[in-house]
């Protein structure tokens, strides 16, 4: 193709004003890297956050488009080398600086932020994030193991956009004769990659293949092309009175169903990568149309002061923010919502922003402004400044970046294969799997036994919360049998009980503790699991603590499901492990060696509740003592469940501890009292214990600090 008939073809792209700057823009970059920072620093409160990733997409589809069609308009080819340069030089020195400092850094907090650091590294500078972590098999959506660069998986995506597109854009020009075609190609081809996303989703599985693939999530970028094509052409409804008319309004709109989006979309969800994403990027091609043309009302909002500083500098602050929050997570562990915790994110936030805004000024403009070597021609004359604080200034950041880049290399050398969490769960699940095999068949008494349990005859199910704190719980309960597994669900916790049911081998007293990394998606698989179990067995369910958007649904639902069944109680490992987050390890999940012995701590008594209730005779734990307001116990009670040597328990033959369940009829929907079991009142809770409403959490133990003895004038209706 000549270049004068490639210039006959090539689309007259008009400025959206007189310098044809699209005022706005940086805006929309601003609310695209709000959601995410909101994902990132808390995701029950915008949960579908994430698509503030797409709205980038689309921005940046459509903006490197038009620049391309208006150098095919002006100079009647494209200059590729400087096209790819012009990328360089706004892409990476942020991103350089990131890499040099957050690695130093993390080395500095804890080597286990710098398991896979490498391939980290190496992904971020080659722009290869995404397809390396999906060959390693990494999870965007639940992973427990922090990634320092995990979000750069989304820079990749648009680099390789930016190095392939040119070369298609030019053949796609000289292959078609007008916008319409171009318009419908684009389409085409983002209706594919969404399709190809639909189509790979398997729901229940792991989305991270989906989500970080090129081929899978380019649709954004591409409705970015194709409306950039329809901008690009003479006419049409984009130039329409029409349009111009209702823009505002339509804005106003998508606006709306975009907060929507992000509000109700779930990474659990099938929508989600079955329309879900696809629509918010519909939506986000409607605000970049509504800021094209004169100026409105919709394009003075979005240039508004506040929205523009932040768009301007929202490369720097989506690249820092999440190594910031996991090095800063690491360094100063907290409670998930607690005060502390709170303070930690708006510190992390502070940070970022300062950050990015330096960076901005100091290192992205510069050389985006001079190009590299203008850049460090003046950097060089800083070295040599007759201004001595300039001087001193220039010669300690070089000093400085010199040892992060030796201390970067180091760190990358030395970085181990897997994290202390990942060593210890590998170690614990050799144990776990040799109690498991060693368990031997059981016959339940016909009349249920509800006294305390001890170790020999308790079954234990769960993920890697339960095999991380293996060790706790094999020295509080000598000889307990657990089943557990890394990243269980209910679904493969229920499969588990069933196995083992049909073995014989599920004693009579049993804990269960699923979904850390997915939730409570159906309360009635939950049911299952319980009616399985039977009445005649006593029964904990374990919550869960972290910081996904599933966890106080999933404890919401797990509360509401055990209220239902007399026989099993919810052990509030939330509440307890929250008073103590730095018993977890680097992950903020998993417990630690302390935090073994809490998780111990908190099944125990919730069993010793669960006893109390049922048979009416106070349980004393080992080691805890009636003066210990902490301890949750009443005083002289045996620590086997027995009866005491005063006798002061009932004769009605619960005194043993037994009772007589039913084995058939509806459950009882009237509430319950507890015994009236004479117990001291002169324990009170300890300041800060919680005191949550009975009527909102009737089984929970709020251990540690609850107290699981019951006073004879405080009777809970049940």
């Amino acid at each position: 193709m000549t270049t004068q008939a490639l210039q006959e073809r090539a689309p007259r792209a008009r400025p959206a004003g007189e310098d044809g700057r699209i005022e706005g823009l940086d805006g929309l970059r601003a609310l695209a890297v709000a959601a995410v920072l909101v994902y990132h620093l808390r995701p029950a409160s915008l949960p579908g956050g994430f698509l503030g990733v797409d709205i980038f997409f689309v921005v940046s589809g459509f903006l490197i488009t038009t620049l391309l069609l208006r150098e095919l308009r002006t100079k009647h080819r494209v200059d590729l080398p400087r096209f790819w340069l012009r990328r360089a030089r706004r892409l990476l020195p942020a991103l350089v600086g990131v890499v040099l400092v957050s690695i130093p850094s993390a080395w500095a907090v804890n080597t286990d932020l710098l398991v896979s650091i490498g391939r980290q590294a190496l992904g971020a500078l080659t722009f290869s994030s995404n397809w390396l972590e999906i060959a390693a098999g990494s999870s965007y959506f639940t992973a427990t193991a922090p990634q320092l660069f995990v979000n750069f998986w989304s820079l990749a995506v648009e680099e390789q956009f930016y190095l392939l597109w040119p070369i298609l854009l030019v053949a796609l020009v000289a292959a078609t004769s007008s916008a319409r075609q171009r318009v419908r190609l684009a389409l085409g081809a983002a209706a594919a990659s969404a399709g190809l996303m639909a189509v790979l989703h398997t729901p229940g599985q792991d989305a991270t293949r989906v989500y970080y693939g090129t081929d899978t999530h380019a649709f954004g970028l591409l409705l970015g092309v194709a409306l950039a094509f329809a901008w690009a052409a003479p006419g049409g409804v984009l130039r329409s009175r029409g349009w111009r008319r209702w823009r505002a309004r339509t804005a106003l709109v998508a606006l709306a169903g975009l907060a929507a989006l992000m509000l109700t979309l779930r990474q659990s969800s099938a929508f989600t990568f079955r329309g879900g994403i696809l629509l918010a990027s519909v939506l986000a091609i409607v605000l970049v149309a509504a800021l094209l043309g004169p100026p409105g009302p919709f394009q003075r909002l979005m240039r508004l002061a506040p929205l523009e500083w932040v768009g301007q500098r929202s490369y720097g602050i989506y690249l820092w923010h999440w190594p910031v929050l996991v090095i800063l997570a690491e360094l100063l562990p907290t409670a998930h919502d607690s005060p502390a915790h709170w303070a930690l994110r708006g510190l992390a936030l502070a940070l970022t922003l300062a950050i990015a805004a330096a960076s901005y000024r100091l290192l992205e403009q510069p050389v985006r402004s001079h190009g590299f070597r203008g850049a460090w021609r003046a950097f060089r004359a800083s070295l040599r400044s007759a201004v001595p604080l300039r001087r001193v200034l220039a010669r300690t950041v070089a000093g400085g970046t010199g040892v992060a880049v030796v201390a970067a290399l180091v760190a990358v050398a030395v970085a181990p294969e897997r994290t202390q969490t990942q060593k210890q769960i590998e170690a614990a699940q050799r144990a776990v799997d040799a109690s498991a095999a060693q368990a031997g068949r059981v016959e339940l008494p016909a009349d249920a036994d509800f006294t305390m349990p001890t170790g020999a005859e308790i079954t234990g199910f769960g993920d890697s919360i339960v095999v991380t704190s293996a060790d706790g719980l094999e020295a509080r309960f000598p000889g307990i049998m657990l089943d557990a597994r890394s990243i269980r669900r209910w679904s493969d916790g229920e499969a588990a009980v069933e196995g083992r049911l049909e073995e014989g081998t599920v004693r009579r007293a049993v804990f269960l503790d699923f979904g850390t990394n997915a939730g409570v998606r159906d309360k009635a698989l939950v049911r299952r699991v319980l009616d399985s179990l039977g009445p005649r067995r006593m029964v904990v369910v374990v919550n869960l603590y972290g910081g996904s958007y599933w966890i106080p649904q999933a404890n919401t639902a797990l509360d509401a499901v055990v209220e239902d069944y007399p026989n099993a109680i919810v052990a509030d490992w939330h509440s307890a492990v929250s008073e103590r987050p730095e018993l977890l390890q680097a992950d903020g999940i998993h417990p630690g060696i302390e935090g073994a012995h809490l998780y111990a701590r908190v099944v125990a008594e919730a069993f010793a509740e669960l006893s109390e209730r049922l048979t009416g005779v106070p349980v004393q734990l080992p080691g805890e003592t009636a003066d210990d307001p902490a301890s949750g116990t009443a005083t002289n009670a045996p620590t086997d469940g027995s009866v005491p040597a005063d006798g002061s328990v009932p004769t009605d033959g619960r005194a043993a501890g037994r009772m007589t369940i039913p084995q058939a009829g509806p459950r009882p929907t009237t509430p319950r009292t507890r015994p009236q079991t004479a117990v001291p009142c002169g324990n009170p809770s300890p300041p800060g214990a919680r005191t949550d409403d009975p009527a909102r959490h009737p089984r929970s133990v709020h251990a540690p600090s609850r107290t699981v003895g019951r006073c004879e004038t405080h009777a809970t209706a049940r």
